[in-house]
């Protein structure tokens, strides 16, 4: 009698536990989180990590990555026409303008400028196919293997994903650089082509005024790819990565970085245990599959997911161990950790 008492208040004390892991997971509205220790790879929260997204202007991150590593910052970018048209938004260069490439990716990385991102993929490999290769070759060789790319700016089109935990290992990557690293953190500044056109810029990262954590971000946005943001947050000395695809609106956007910041911060601080949501099935090229899963990485759990895809049902059975999921193969141009 005692050994079923004892039994029976472990299975309800795994239930409630259960139960608040979930109300957790729908507080989050965003389609897609991930929450990660920079200097580890570990992840500390996720929601669907693995759910292929649109990337939007988080692209942008990648861009100045392959410019930086590719293209000396003092040297001459000349605007041409295509970079100059290029829409919706952009910083204002016009055809002909020479600008040196650092001033381009504080355009790229302030204010999302989508006419500085073509014009670093022009100026640094001469195309912008040609850019997008290294774009891809170079995710691949930092882990990020669940991303494509098709142009440089992250303006929608046929074949272009990433997930919360590639684009977290991207910015951890970044951080690498010193000179992405300030240029991210940086509230205000003003650029001025050799011409003399001065082009005032303000980071899109509002979370620079208010969040003394904050070093600094990258967001993005289209009609479908909806908000996107990741950045990078410091306290005591220890580092996370929060990214965020999918968020319905602006507000919720900051709002959720803000409270997964200092989720993480708990979760590191207080050594607790990892946990990782799986709402939706991880997509692939045909489209996004719709499940009813909810995994734990503090167990191992047996889940049976129901999936539709194109109007037909499938049953199946998986088996997910939660280790497996939280450790992430990073590499950093500075720690060259893998």
């Amino acid at each position: 009698m005692r050994k079923l008492y004892i039994y029976f208040c472990i299975l309800l004390l795994s239930i409630f536990c259960l139960m608040l892991t979930d109300s957790i997971a729908d507080n989050i509205l965003s389609h897609s989180v991930v929450v990660m220790d920079a200097s580890t790879g570990k992840i500390l929260y996720a929601k669907n990590p693995n759910l292929r997204r649109l990337p939007a202007s988080t692209t942008k991150l990648m861009t100045s990555i392959i410019a930086i590593e590719n293209a000396s910052s003092s040297e001459l970018v000349t605007i041409s026409r295509r970079a100059s048209l290029v829409s919706p938004h952009k910083a204002g260069f016009r055809e002909g303008d020479q600008v040196t490439v650092k001033q381009l990716l504080y355009a790229a990385l302030l204010d999302s400028a989508n006419d500085a991102a073509i014009a670093l993929s022009e100026g640094v490999a001469g195309s912008e196919s040609d850019f997008v290769s290294l774009m891809n070759a170079k995710a691949q060789s930092i882990g990020a293997e669940n991303t494509r790319f098709i142009n440089p700016n992250g303006l929608p089109g046929r074949g272009q994903y990433i997930t919360a935990y590639d684009l977290a290992k991207i910015m951890a990557y970044a951080l690498g650089h010193p000179t992405l690293k300030k240029i991210i953190a940086t509230r205000e500044t003003d650029i001025t082509t050799e011409g003399g056109n001065s082009i005032s810029l303000t980071n899109t990262n509002k979370l620079l005024w208010n969040d003394a954590d904050m070093i600094g971000g990258k967001t993005g946005y289209t009609r479908k790819a909806m908000h996107c943001f990741v950045c990078a947050a410091e306290r005591e000395n220890r580092t996370l990565i929060v990214a965020v695809l999918g968020s319905p609106s602006r507000n919720s956007l900051w709002r959720e970085s803000e409270s997964l910041i200092n989720k993480g911060f708990d979760l590191l601080e207080n050594n607790r245990e990892p946990v990782i949501y799986n709402t939706v099935a991880a997509s692939d090229s045909s489209g996004t599959d719709k499940v009813t899963t909810k995994v734990s990485a503090k167990k191992n759990r047996k889940t049976k997911t129901l999936a539709r895809r194109k109007g037909r049902t499938y049953v199946k059975r998986k088996y997910m161990r939660g280790k497996d999921l939280i450790t992430a193969g990073v590499h950093s141009p500075q720690t060259g950790f893998s």
